[in-house]
């Protein structure tokens, strides 16, 4: 495992997350020779966010009038 000082990180941060994420080897973070954090590479969400629920749900009913009869409208103020 890859080990930096917390200033190194600091000024190369940006570069060192790309890094993690490409090898997906973690990065042990020190401050004053103390272990303070690791960056680990995120799982990637299966089939990603849009669509992720595609064939899980039904619709019944319809979706585009009210939840309420008309006449109970004045119960909700």
């Amino acid at each position: 495992m890859k080990e930096i000082a917390a200033a190194q990180f600091k000024a190369l941060c940006l570069r060192l997350m790309d890094e993690v994420k490409t090898s997906r080897q973690p990065l042990l973070i020190r401050k004053k020779g103390r272990p303070v954090a690791m960056l680990v590479p995120a799982d990637e969400p299966p089939g990603g966010v849009f669509g992720c629920l595609a064939g899980t749900l039904e619709i019944t009913g319809d979706v585009l009038a009210p939840a309420a009869p008309a006449g109970s409208w004045n119960t909700f103020k």
